[in-house]
């Protein structure tokens, strides 16, 4: 058994190559959720999605978010109306302070009016999210439903959430708070961060299936963002004690002090860590092995397999994955692996 923890768009890619390396029956993905919104009443799960939809061969790869070829009926529709009714769509609206805590659980702290869509969703994207939240109201938990969807998607890895209890990844400007996928999307990452919060995290529970795959191991961080993508999983007690036990390889998003994409660089610097491998290798202090880049000279405490970690191609992955496996194959031996 093996568990990718997955968020963002780091190792979704990784595990387009990674089925060739790792039996995918034989694999638990734990999809970050922190990121999660419910945008007009439907709830929202991106970085889980996106690991359901490069399983299930339906992924947009251009944009590495929702459906190829996706419909937009719906949406476009939805802001043409909302134009005329003298609202901006672009503009994301936080449903008031009273309602953020009304209803469901796992609606909390991220709730948007749909009067502004500043999310594109296609209309087979809509289908995923309707159909997830009417089981959600029917009583079942997050966990039950992903795996249902897993199932519809035809994918033989486990997928599961990392807690069925809301998380939301609140980024701290000068001026605001704003949820993760506010300041990203609708504000292009632009505005100066002074930290970064996982609100619920203190009372939320680690899902117990993501527990168990992280203490079966071994556990694969793919290139992630540290902060937002793998930082909620590390805001919940449990999940963080399975992972301090765990066998861990982690691969570096950045190059020394240079990240792929996304960002990890202006993130890291908030929450007081260097943006570089070396800041990443702060935050795994759990990782017992590392995958960086050829070009990387960072010097780490731990092995270190090297390769061209790009992630362009399925062709790519598998060899970031077959790196991935080395590092594991390694982690008993000394030093420095070339």
């Amino acid at each position: 058994m093996t568990t990718f923890l997955a968020g963002g768009t780091g190792t979704p890619k990784l595990l387009a190559g990674a089925r060739e390396v790792f039996d995918p029956a034989e694999t638990t993905v734990v999809g970050n959720t922190g990121d999660d919104v419910e945008l007009g009443g439907l709830l929202v799960c991106p970085d889980v999605d996106t690991v359901l939809f490069e399983g299930g061969g339906v992924l947009d790869r251009e944009t590495w978010w929702g459906i190829e070829g996706d419909a937009s009926t719906t949406h476009d529709y939805l802001g043409d109306l909302a134009t005329e009714a003298g609202i901006d769509p672009e503009r994301p609206r936080y449903l008031p302070d009273d309602l953020q805590t009304a209803g469901r659980d796992i609606a909390r702290w991220r709730r948007f009016s749909g009067a502004s869509e500043f999310m594109f969703i296609g209309d087979r994207d809509r289908a995923v999210h309707t159909l997830r939240t009417s089981l959600l109201d029917e009583g079942y938990s997050l966990t039950e439903v992903t795996r249902r969807l897993a199932d519809a998607f035809g994918l033989d890895a486990d997928v599961v959430p990392m807690s069925d209890d809301p998380v939301a990844s609140i980024v701290h400007t000068p001026d605001d708070e704003l949820h993760f996928q506010a300041f990203w999307v609708a504000e292009n990452g632009d505005p100066a961060v002074e930290d970064v919060e996982f609100r619920g995290a203190e009372s939320a529970s680690a899902a117990a299936p993501a527990v168990e795959a992280i203490r079966d191991g071994p556990v694969v961080v793919g290139p992630s963002n540290p902060v937002t993508s793998l930082g909620p999983m590390l805001a919940l007690d449990g999940l963080r004690d399975a992972l301090d036990d765990a066998v861990v390889v982690a691969v570096s998003p950045f190059v020394e002090d240079e990240v792929f994409s996304g960002p990890a660089a202006k993130l890291l610097a908030a929450v007081g860590h260097e943006p570089s491998t070396a800041g990443v290798a702060d935050v795994y202090d759990f990782a017992d092995a590392f995958v960086l880049d050829s070009a990387d000279g960072t010097e780490l405490d731990r092995p270190v397999v090297r390769t061209d970690t790009s992630l362009d191609t399925e062709a790519d992955a598998e060899r970031v994955a077959r790196a991935c496996r080395d590092a594991l194959d390694r982690v008993d031996e000394p030093g420095e692996v070339a």
